[in-house]
């Protein structure tokens, strides 16, 4: 018998979200020779979406999150 409200808690799918979209963009860069890391990196400081190539559609996947967002689940993810 459920007596108690169960909490639900967003940020759990948003990080979830965060994480296959970057292993997705990562994987697809990683296929078409890019050094991935360098590609990330120059998109998440500049913002400039042409260091994302569209393979995979890895240029739409990761616009659907705002950089702040990747940068903070990325600190949240080392600092762990």
């Amino acid at each position: 018998m459920l007596d108690k409200t169960t909490l639900f808690d967003i940020s759990m799918f948003r990080e979830a979200q965060i994480e296959i979209i970057i292993k997705d963009v990562y994987m697809a860069l990683k296929e078409k020779g890019y050094d991935p890391i360098n590609q990330l990196v120059g998109y998440l400081t500049t913002g400039e979406i042409s260091y994302i190539s569209s393979y995979k559609n890895s240029r739409k996947k990761i616009q659907e999150i705002e950089r702040e967002f990747i940068v903070a689940f990325l600190l949240e993810q080392y600092l762990k």
